[in-house]
């Protein structure tokens, strides 16, 4: 695809747009008083503004004769005993945060068991999905395979066929990088205009993790692999559809494609993977093999049938684009987002995430008014390549309907497509690599619902 251009000259603070008319007030005194300032005096006007009491203070009334209860008297979990370690020896989240977990989606490939998990990308906070909401799509369900008896092979142009046990990859030296793993399928409804609630839904089949294992090229080495013929490797996995993905050389001699067996400071889930999975930074999920037993080096692409049936692109000329691995530059706002009410007008940080296939996200713009207008977020620390990156930035809700887009830029200077854009190469018919600027509409009454413009 054609990268969109990004033309620095037409991108615009514009805080009016981003702020009530107290707000573009408070806007030329952020300089004296700092981020800090500007915030606090934000709070204060729109306060000062509103003649009703906010949604949140009628949630949590206040007594006739002052005070609040909870400040005024100490809580139970101030005078009494708690509880000792968890009994069950592994921790769990919070009974009140119960409501955050994966959530299931008829819309893709489906066998007896159901198929693929969304993340709740809305619930989190930082890069790091927790690997108990990590989004999960399988091909023929998840497996928790005894690692005694598991084995990883390789073969082909190597000149010592090697099969190694879990002990024997364990033993050897290790890295732990952090990346995005996204499927290929991640957005894929709205190609077709359906306009799904919530950015789990829209975006949840994406996750990062601090990944654990072997650099692939180690094992290629020990075993005498032909790298100067040697043009790509197929990776099989070990569950009932035996995965197969050709993944090109050039990848794997870089040092980042890995062997991997931890994730997050663990062993890798079993529906993740466990108790060994391949990790291709950048490279859409599916490449990403599975419970992987066998490595295969090769001089020509393999044409396996999850790459020569499913994975493709259909093109506007009926032509299919075969082997489309990288997942281009890509970002979206996750608070304020689709499901989502804001309780009253005022300052809200408006936050998300932006990635790249390609390196590093170089810069997150956002807009409150439909793409109208830009202004330059903040790019939070560490910013990695091929991980997660959470953007930031201040805005002023003056109560009036909005529409909230983020648009990233990684890197290499490739910026994310509008629909337009990314419609006048791809077509309507495609399915997979969907990374085109998705937009939320705030409503008078503060919900926010999934919008899509041309």
């Amino acid at each position: 695809m054609k990268q969109a251009q990004h033309d620095s000259g037409r991108l615009q603070k514009a805080p009016e747009n981003f702020l009530d008319p107290q707000g573009i007030k408070t806007v030329f005194a952020e300089a004296k008083s700092g981020r800090r300032g500007f915030i606090r005096q934000a709070f204060a006007a729109a306060a000062a503004g509103v003649a009703a009491p906010m949604a949140m203070a009628q949630a949590n009334p206040v007594p006739p004769e002052g005070g609040d209860p909870y400040i005024l008297q100490l809580p139970e979990h101030a005078t009494g005993l708690g509880q000792g370690v968890a009994t069950e020896g592994y921790g769990k989240p919070s009974k009140f945060e119960s409501n955050i977990q994966r959530r299931q989606s008829p819309g893709l490939t489906q066998t007896t068991q159901a198929s693929v998990s969304f993340a709740p990308l809305q619930s989190l906070f930082g890069i790091v999905t927790p690997s108990g909401l990590h989004f999960e799509r399988h091909h023929q369900g998840w497996w928790d395979i005894d690692p005694s008896k598991h084995r990883f092979m390789i073969n082909g142009m190597v000149k010592s066929p090697k099969v190694f046990t879990m002990d024997e990859i364990m033993r050897l030296p290790s890295v732990s990088r952090f990346h995005f793993i996204e499927c290929g399928a991640n957005t894929a409804v709205e190609w077709g205009n359906v306009a799904v609630p919530t950015v789990q839904y829209t975006h949840g089949m994406i996750s990062c993790s601090e990944f654990t294992g072997v650099p692939l090229i180690t094992l290629l080495e020990i075993a005498g692999a032909d790298l100067k013929n040697g043009k790509f490797v197929l990776a099989e996995g070990g569950d009932g559809s035996s995965m197969t993905r050709t993944i090109p050389m050039s990848l794997i001699t870089s040092g980042e494609v890995l062997v991997a067996y931890g994730q997050n400071g663990e062993m890798l889930r079993p529906e993740n993977g466990y108790p060994l999975r391949l990790v291709v930074p950048g490279v859409q999920g599916v490449s990403w093999v599975k419970y992987l037993r066998r490595v295969e080096v090769g001089d020509m692409p393999y044409a396996a049938k999850d790459e020569a049936v499913h994975y493709m692109d259909l093109m506007p000329d009926g032509n299919h684009r075969q082997y489309t691995n990288i997942q281009e530059c890509k970002s979206v706002v996750t608070t304020p987002s689709g499901g989502q009410v804001l309780l009253d007008k005022g300052f809200y940080n408006i936050t998300g995430l932006a990635w790249s296939g390609k390196g590093k996200v170089k810069r997150v713009d956002v807009s409150v008014d439909g793409g109208r207008n830009w202004r330059q977020a903040r790019l939070e620390t560490p910013v990695l390549s091929k991980a997660l990156t959470r953007f930031n930035i201040d805005w002023i809700w003056d109560g009036r309907p909005a529409i909230l887009q983020s648009r990233a830029m990684d890197e290499t200077g490739y910026v994310q497509p509008t629909y337009k854009q990314l419609r006048a190469v791809r077509g309507t018919r495609s399915i997979y690599h969907n990374n085109a600027i998705q937009s939320w509409l705030v409503q008078e009454n503060g919900e926010v619902k999934n919008v899509q413009l041309s």
